[in-house]
């Protein structure tokens, strides 16, 4: 199966394997963003023309980390002079760890559990009144009939009303680090790489509950209501480094991803492997390029800390990192 790039994807085939839900649950707590609190020093406005940058140097190598947007317009327009400028000569290019993919039997268990939840719908019919006017509406507006959501399950329902969202109004998880790849490989600089079998997580993710199903729709429909404003703003904020700005993108995907078992789990071994590979990185003197989600960056989490110390970057694009 082709890999999926999309971090988001990851939630998508968890779903396919998820039990069909009632859409009367009682009250749930909020959802939990592993990366909410923040390092107010790394929040930075950079100086340097387009996006921040971070620097992680042992001295004889700098490794320069662009934080990338989760959600962001298709073919969105920033200056890559810096980014251009450090391409040239790098020993590589690390790419955001978020390929996925289902291989053999998970493959098919996705498949088939996907055939199981197309049914029971419409969704719809299963709302409360409150809802499901809520829910037309907006279905309407992105110009999808009844038919279009055939399941009876809240997340499954998310993610597609998700998926429609994104599509009408061009928003995409791929976006800048497609364009970044392509470059690289222009330039014959080394890409870096993972894609992870997500099979050992189906049987897991099927253990979903109902509450938290609802809560992820409940938030996909309350995004899909406010529309693009948000995340438009924060894809300017980020070309301009204005990183409190680039913050204040959606997160619904980031908080609905750990909700599930062993989501918590997968988003930590993918910060784990990105720190590994930065290391990696650091072996070889010289210069890289790393590209990671933006929110971690300045995110108050527990993860593995490189043998070097990160810092926002100051005027001049070749003196890397400061304390």
């Amino acid at each position: 199966m082709r890999p999926f790039r999309p971090l988001a994807l990851l939630l998508l085939l968890a779903l396919i394997a998820a039990p069909a839900m009632a859409q009367t649950p009682a009250p749930p707590a909020p959802l939990a963003d592993p990366d909410a609190a923040l390092v107010e020093e790394l929040v930075v406005v950079g100086r340097l023309p387009g996006p921040a940058w971070w620097t992680v140097s042992d001295g004889d190598t700098t490794v320069h980390v662009l934080g990338v947007p989760s959600l962001a317009p298709k073919r969105m327009q920033w200056d890559r002079a810096i980014f251009e400028n450090r391409l040239a000569g790098a020993n590589a290019v690390i790419l955001p760890f978020t390929n996925i993919r289902a291989k053999g039997v998970g493959a098919l268990g996705a498949g088939l559990n996907l055939l199981r939840l197309r049914s029971g719908g419409p969704f719809e019919d299963r709302l409360d009144p409150a809802t499901r006017a809520r829910f037309v509406a907006v279905r309407e507006r992105l110009g999808q009939p009844k038919k279009h959501y055939p399941t009876s399950n809240a997340l499954a329902a998310g993610v597609q009303l998700a998926a429609d969202y994104r599509e009408a109004h061009e928003l995409t998880t791929t976006d800048p680090a497609k364009l970044v790849e392509l470059l690289a490989r222009r330039a014959n600089v080394p890409v870096v790489e993972r894609t992870y079998d997500i099979g050992p997580l189906l049987g897991a993710i099927i253990r979903t509950s109902p509450e938290t199903g609802r809560l992820c729709f409940d938030e996909v429909l309350a995004q899909a209501e406010a529309g693009p404003g948000v995340t438009l703003q924060a894809a300017r904020a980020w070309a301009t480094a204005d990183v409190p700005g680039a913050l204040e993108n959606e997160r619904t995907y980031e908080r609905c991803l750990v909700a599930v078992p062993g989501g918590r789990q997968f988003d930590e071994r993918m910060k784990a492997d990105t720190v590994a590979a930065i290391n990696a990185a650091l072996a070889k003197p010289g210069h890289a390029i790393a590209l990671v989600p933006l929110r971690p960056l300045p995110g108050r989490t527990r993860r593995p800390r490189p043998p070097a110390r990160p810092g926002p970057e100051g005027d001049d694009p070749g003196r890397g990192g400061r304390d």
